[in-house]
């Protein structure tokens, strides 16, 4: 298939930024998509213009009516990075689509401070939560941030202030490249602008304080890093646990009575590119995962509420992984967990009872896979000395679901 729709990315500098080719494909469309902004950067032509309704995806559904015809879309900077030219290769293929990056804005402001692209972060809260920003805020951490629009840049600063990040440097750079360019400089703890330009990028070196808690990304974060009512997989066991459902890139788990989410929410900080459903049946639980996983800077969690089970049957798409961690003795639950699991896919389930063990040891007799005993002793006070006080022994189920 040839190629009918042409993605192009334009600057703030219009037509006189663009190469050669960019620019004759749009002086030769037929049609020429954008919003406002781009679509003012170019003179009147015969071209029929259509600018992005209030409704995205209607817009691009309209767009199939002119397959066959030399359909120039107008985005802003690399349209494939977190641009408009993922969602048009999804639905149309990428044989249909041309893309004509020009410099992002995450390059732009990377020149701007000098900073190495390789060594920086970059992410987006443009229609996303801005908790998602919570999983970056490092120490010495670079963090360039695509802005929503002109009220983010102080949302940003009061969010790394509440985490103790109050002396981060900040940079907010608005129409890069430009006539109507600006740079509004400061730190997160004393920022003043309530309001920049809508169009801007944030650049964060993140500077903690005495009081700045950070959460690495490996698994087994502490306890209090999440709010529990005591039904937490202990740390020790989670990282275990983690490291037995091995997270990769585009992997989906099921986190079957998720209590906190810990687990849920581990395995997307451990892989940006997972999902993760965190299935629970209390009302007070499911609200304390909500919470967690902002806190921890996965909002992309999905928290499903119900009795699993029944919960299972409008999920979608089915799971790589699945982790059960608790309700093993319920008639019918690792039938249906490892029922839903794709072929190739990983089920862990951990039990603490002698119940929950035995029907753990009578189903990896019946599927194979492997058992381990973890046994942890934490150091408590015993009067004025210290003991090693043992914790509930937990046995793991592991294994691998092979088409046979």
């Amino acid at each position: 298939m040839s190629a009918w729709l042409s993605v192009i990315g334009i600057g703030e500098d219009g037509l006189a930024g663009l190469g050669a080719s960019a620019r004759e494909a749009i002086e030769k469309a037929d049609v020429l998509v954008g919003g406002t902004r781009h679509l003012s950067k170019v003179p009147p032509g015969a071209a029929e213009r259509i600018a992005w309704g209030a409704d995205l995806e209607r817009t691009i559904e309209s767009l199939a009516r002119h397959e066959g015809r030399r359909v120039v879309v107008l985005a802003t900077g690399d349209p494939l990075h977190y641009g408009v030219g993922v969602t048009l290769i999804n639905r149309f293929g990428a044989g249909a689509v041309a893309v004509l990056p020009a410099p992002s804005a995450f390059s732009l402001a990377a020149a701007r401070m000098g900073w190495a692209l390789a060594d920086t972060t970059c992410i987006s809260v443009h229609g996303r939560p801005l908790a998602a920003v919570n999983l970056h805020v490092q120490p010495n951490a670079r963090v360039l941030i695509l802005s929503h629009d002109g009220a983010t840049p102080a949302a940003v600063a009061k969010l790394l202030a509440a985490r103790g990040f109050g002396g981060s440097a900040m940079t907010v750079l608005s129409h890069m490249g430009g006539s109507k360019e600006e740079r509004l400089d400061g730190t997160a703890g004393s920022w003043h602008h309530a309001r920049t330009a809508d169009l801007n990028t944030i650049t964060v070196k993140c500077i903690a304080g005495p009081d700045a808690r950070a959460w690495p990304r490996l698994a087994g974060l502490p306890e209090e890093a999440f709010i529990h009512d005591g039904q937490i997989t202990k740390r020790e066991v989670r990282a275990a646990t983690l490291a037995a459902l091995a997270p990769l890139a585009g992997d989906v788990l099921w986190d079957v009575g998720a209590g906190s989410g810990a687990v849920a929410i581990e395995w997307l900080r451990a892989e940006p590119s997972a999902e993760s459903v965190a299935i629970e049946r209390r009302p007070d639980r499911a609200h304390a995962i909500h919470l967690n996983a902002e806190a921890l800077g996965v909002p992309r969690l999905r928290v499903v509420m119900g009795d699993a089970p029944a919960a299972f049957s409008d999920l979608a798409p089915s799971p790589t992984a699945v982790f059960v961690g608790g309700g093993i003795t319920e008639d019918g639950l690792l039938d249906a967990c490892w029922k839903a699991i794709a072929p190739g896919g990983r089920m862990v389930a951990n039990g603490v009872t002698l119940e929950a063990g035995a029907r753990l040891t009578a189903w990896r007799a019946l599927h194979g896979g492997d058992l381990v005993r973890i046994s942890i002793a934490r150091a408590e006070p015993l009067g004025a000395l210290t003991a090693l006080r043992p914790q509930l022994d937990v046995l793991q189920y592991s294994g691998r679901k092979v088409d046979r």
